[in-house]
């Protein structure tokens, strides 16, 4: 994490870093939207160290931005969900998102798209859908394969509803 005050500034995008501005926090949470909800699969998926994923994932939990739940007890094993908190960094990662599709996309296309789960219309980066024009919240949005597919398992969408835990 940063672990700076910026002292003499009282500034709430100085704050907001505090929380999710380190370079794994963002990813992490972009997995988690993305449904890999378990250590080992965000571990996999971003190539993060260990400790390193623990202390962000704690970090994380600590400020309420996830919650976990256990889906074993020998050894403990957690799931994380995105908070009411949590998810209301969706539309900074969609600004991020059309941020980078702009600048920094392949040639190819875009690796992934966002799109309105009820009429199929991609989103932009202000959350509304270019097909119908409704201003879109998370749950009504998903994640697809762009033009360029980087990843070979389909994935959950950001707003798919948490797993039920198996008896």
């Amino acid at each position: 994490m940063l672990y700076h005050d910026y002292p003499g500034q009282e500034c709430s995008i100085a704050s907001s870093l505090e929380i999710v501005g380190e370079r794994w926090s963002l990813l992490i949470i972009r997995d988690i939207f993305r449904g890999r909800r378990r250590f080992d699969q965000i571990q996999k998926s971003l190539g993060i160290a260990r400790n390193v994923l623990t202390a962000r994932l704690n970090r994380m939990f600590d400020a309420g931005i996830l919650e976990k739940k256990a889906y074993q007890s020998n050894p403990e094993r957690y799931e994380y969900f995105l908070t009411q908190k949590g998810l209301d960094l969706w539309p900074v990662l969609m600004a991020f998102l059309g941020w980078g599709d702009k600048y920094c996309a392949p040639e190819e296309g875009v690796p992934r798209l966002i799109v309105h789960k009820e009429c199929g219309g991609e989103i932009d980066d202000r959350r509304i859908c270019m097909k119908c024009g409704k201003h879109l919240e998370v749950r009504e949005a998903e994640s697809i394969p762009g033009h360029v597919e980087h990843e070979q398992a389909p994935e959950a969408s950001a707003a798919s509803p948490a797993p039920q835990k198996s008896r």
